[in-house]
């Protein structure tokens, strides 16, 4: 029997082709860096689900929600999907978004869009509305705001209010002549699309694809196997 865990990573899942592609080869790359049997599965919109690979899979099961929060999916449907098919012994781990390495690649990705010191951020997320996941996005922006020197602002695409545009549009009125959207979303999709109208002058592309993103889910991955075998 194999002692090592297969790692299951849990993504959200979109209708873009160009997001399918990068959920795929972020599996593959976290599967090269850990070495491990590694799967891919979507907790909504796609198939296979999280349970559908998860009963599929003998063994120790560590599963990685791909989420920046731990909103619905990671608190409630990911471990309801486990509980379904069996799999109440997997380990699921915290979601990404405290992770540094998360939040140095939206750093990244902000400077490459070309932000420029001085200017105003808006840190732009799907949205939620647990309240829990909700001071976790504010405490990604507050560290991203540590990371510029610089105050940094939550904007909302999908849930929640006040939406990025409408932070963009307060911002201005308030006198900043540049506003910068970083992005707090992992794939290109529908949600970062919206982000182009949102009156920024410069926007972030998507965390994904990055290396550093990949270590990551590794190393939540490593640090939840080695508790298994504690």
């Amino acid at each position: 029997m194999n002692r090592h865990p297969t790692l299951l990573l849990a993504v959200h899942g979109t209708r873009n082709p160009h997001g399918t592609a990068v959920a795929h080869s972020l599996a593959l790359r976290v599967g090269e860096l850990t070495r491990r049997p590694t799967r891919l599965a979507f907790a909504d919109v796609l198939a296979p689900t999280v349970g559908e690979v998860a009963a599929d899979t003998p063994g120790p099961l560590v599963v990685v929600p791909a989420f920046l929060a731990s909103g619905y999916h990671v608190r409630t449907d990911i471990p309801d999907q486990l509980l379904r098919a069996g799999r109440a012994d997997a380990v699921l781990t915290p979601a990404l978004g405290a992770h540094p390495a998360v939040l140095d690649t939206a750093a990244r990705r902000l400077a490459q869009a070309g932000y420029r010191p001085g200017d105003a951020v808006v840190l732009a997320c799907a949205g939620t509305t647990d309240p829990r996941a909700g001071a976790e996005l504010s405490r990604a922006a507050a560290r991203l705001a540590r990371r510029l020197g610089a105050p940094v602002t939550t904007g909302f695409i999908a849930t929640g209010r006040p939406t990025v545009a409408e932070q963009v549009a307060r911002l201005r009125a308030r006198g900043h002549r540049r506003v910068a959207v970083a992005s707090w979303l992992l794939a290109p999709g529908l949600f970062h699309d919206r982000l182009a109208l949102a009156g920024a002058d410069a926007v972030a592309r998507p965390l994904c694809p990055d290396p550093a993103v990949a270590h990551a889910v590794a190393d939540r991955y490593h640090r939840a196997a080695l508790l298994q075998h504690a």
